[in-house]
């Protein structure tokens, strides 16, 4: 009965991308709980998470394909610079990351690997895609320097993986790592002009702030860094950060004369 509790606790740990914790009593008993006490030890899962086949229709961009059955499938934990449209203006690097997808994926299959959360705002799939030999394109892309890391909580499952392999281009300067445009600038050079798009941006949070649903570093007079309060256990003590050379990464918003730089996740910020 134990052993078939396990497995359930298992299987349900990796659909849902939960942790599973052993527990010993005095007495000996042992027990299993997606709860961590005292003197719980985590438990290392090797069920294989399950993976959904599919046809690719077309690969709309580096980051997005659609399915033959009409849905848009956005891969996860990374983002690539965006390709021309009608709505928007191209960026270096777009066109590249979208032909070397379309390669990977010309013989028309994938199979999708789903996180904690599967659909975005804009009612997107969110997966992990692989190939039949096993390769995992969304780790291979940023390994390429054709992407950059980026993720979202509660989508936390290779997030170890693609950060690794995003040092390791980045110190190659590979793809987009060796692009003029993406390297870090200060904070202070943030303006209305050029605050558009993914960038890198060099600060020394010098205070923090807290609201109701956001703890904020302060980075200048005009530009914050914020961070949503439930996501903050995955960040060390935000106290780390003050007075430290930083690199912030991500996408910075406007509302008057001000900036805020939303941050997800601590691969976000690199103490320099």
């Amino acid at each position: 009965m134990r052993n078939g509790l396990l497995i359930g606790l298992l299987m349900q740990a990796n659909l849902f991308a939960a942790d599973i914790y052993r527990s010993q009593d005095d007495d000996g008993n042992v027990t299993f709980s997606d709860l961590a006490t005292a003197n719980s030890q985590p438990v290392i899962s090797q069920v294989q998470p399950y993976r959904y086949l599919h046809s690719v229709a077309k690969v709309y961009d580096g980051d997005t394909i659609i399915l033959e059955n009409g849905e848009r499938v956005r891969l996860l934990g990374i983002n690539t610079p965006e390709i021309e449209s009608r709505l928007r203006q191209g960026e270096q690097g777009g066109q590249q990351a979208k032909l070397w997808l379309q390669k990977k994926l010309q013989q028309g299959q994938v199979y999708l690997e789903y996180d904690q959360q599967r659909r975005d705002k804009y009612k997107r799939l969110l997966a992990h895609c692989f190939l039949a030999d096993d390769e995992h394109l969304n780790l291979t892309i940023v390994a390429q320097g054709l992407a950059t890391v980026t993720i979202i909580p509660p989508n936390l499952r290779y997030s170890e993986e693609l950060t690794s392999a995003q040092q390791h281009a980045e110190l190659a300067q590979l793809g987009i790592w060796s692009q003029a445009k993406t390297k870090p600038r200060p904070v202070e050079q943030l303006s209305k002009a050029n605050s558009k798009g993914w960038q890198r941006y060099l600060a020394t949070a010098t205070s923090i702030k807290h609201g109701r649903s956001y703890v904020r570093l302060m980075l200048s007079k005009n530009v914050d860094l914020r961070i949503a309060k439930t996501n903050l256990h995955l960040f060390p003590e935000l106290e780390t950060y003050l007075n430290q050379a930083l690199e912030v990464r991500g996408w910075a918003s406007r509302s008057k004369q001000k900036f805020s730089i939303l941050v997800h996740h601590p691969s976000a910020i690199i103490i320099r």
